[in-house]
């Protein structure tokens, strides 16, 4: 199974498969029945708190994921829903921050990569830039 990241105002896609939005407040400017998702789990997002003090700044980033790391370990059981309500399509964990790489959902993509619980089940993407299918691959630079 393969777990993307993808903002929700992009298109959606049929290898997509399970769309979740993980973000804690519906995003702006999108009507709930254009969104064409499957689950909204705003559980799985930070905590208002944690989303407050990080903010999206990416001098923030690691510290941002260390304590989101241990607020999603007292998530196990909606985790365990995620896997089980996607069966054996891919997820992809939808978002709707600017920032393409400095978000919940990267976090939360490398956290059950990371995690033997979950990422036993898991496909590693081939690059950090692989976001969702259909998405262009950036190239990486040699030194």
């Amino acid at each position: 199974m393969k777990v993307f990241v993808k903002r929700i105002y992009e298109p959606a896609n049929p290898a997509d498969g399970f769309r979740v939005l993980v973000d804690r407040l519906w995003p702006r400017g999108v009507a709930k029945a254009a969104a064409k998702l499957d689950e909204w789990m705003p559980d799985l997002g930070p905590s208002t708190a944690l989303r407050r003090w990080f903010n999206h700044d990416p001098a923030r980033w690691t510290e941002f994921c260390r304590r989101y790391y241990e607020e999603l370990k007292t998530k196990d059981s909606l985790i365990t829903s995620l896997f089980k309500q996607a069966g054996t399509q891919p997820i992809t964990l939808l978002y709707s921050a600017k920032d393409e790489r400095h978000n919940q959902a990267v976090a939360l993509q490398s956290f059950l990569l990371k995690n033997p619980r979950f990422s036993q089940s898991l496909v590693p993407p081939k690059t950090t830039a692989e976001i969702a299918p259909g998405k262009k691959r950036r190239k990486s630079r040699s030194p």
